[in-house]
């Protein structure tokens, strides 16, 4: 298993908590983005910079994901395709999507692209907080910890 970061709008937080996990449990974590990364040394973080676009960077995840990596995305569409093709995917916040809930997502992040676009101001996500934080990286031992009670 891998685990693909959208990096571009990863919070720094994540990206910590994600650098210590890589070498705890010596899984590649792979960050992409359209910008340059600098990331600590290690065999197990890699960054891979892509060319700026729309969507050019969740596209280069889609295109090397393999069935059972790992995305860390706030990104839904991006979520969504990363199931699609049997990975998983977890946002900065700690929720882990799938295919129970992963469609209610969707329709409602495109509900809300509506609204904006005829004009309505339907504000942001909260800033990451302390409790996010903690959210993400306990859902992400959780995660981690069954994956490792599958294989054995």
């Amino acid at each position: 298993m891998n685990i693909w970061v959208d990096a571009d709008a990863c919070p720094k937080a994540v990206k910590e908590i994600l650098y210590r996990v890589a070498e705890r449990t010596k899984i590649t974590i792979t960050l992409v983005a359209n910008q340059y990364l600098q990331t600590p040394p290690s065999r197990y973080i890699n960054s891979l910079q892509v060319k700026s676009g729309f969507d050019v960077a969740d596209n280069e995840i889609v295109k090397r994901l393999n069935a059972g990596d790992l995305v860390i995305t706030s990104d839904i569409p991006l979520a969504f395709e990363a199931i699609e093709k049997g990975g998983h995917a977890l946002n900065p916040r700690g929720e882990l999507y799938s295919l129970e809930n992963i469609k209610d997502r969707l329709t409602m992040r495109d509900f809300m692209d509506t609204l904006r676009a005829s004009g309505i101001d339907t504000g942001g996500p909260a800033a990451l907080n302390a409790k996010d934080i903690q959210a993400f990286a306990n859902q992400l031992d959780s995660f981690l910890a069954q994956r490792k009670n599958l294989k054995i």
